[in-house]
């Protein structure tokens, strides 16, 4: 008797994350606005990075050769 998949198993259930789309250099006013939106890709990004990584340890089987 096979053991039913669990939701981690299905990669339909858990997709590998998708990075965040980097803001264009004329997406930036230069205005010094706080965020910039540059300091909101790199937040975007960090947590990419950590979900990535979580997605990962989940899914050792595809992670990238």
């Amino acid at each position: 008797m096979t053991k039913p998949a669990s939701p981690a198993d299905t990669p339909d259930d858990d997709p590998r994350p998708t990075p965040p789309e980097q803001p264009e250099l004329e997406d930036c006013c230069n205005s010094g606005c706080s965020p910039c939106v540059f300091d909101l890709y790199d937040e975007a990004l960090a947590r990419y990075r950590v979900e990535l990584a979580e997605w990962e340890a989940r899914h050792p089987q595809q992670k990238p050769q």
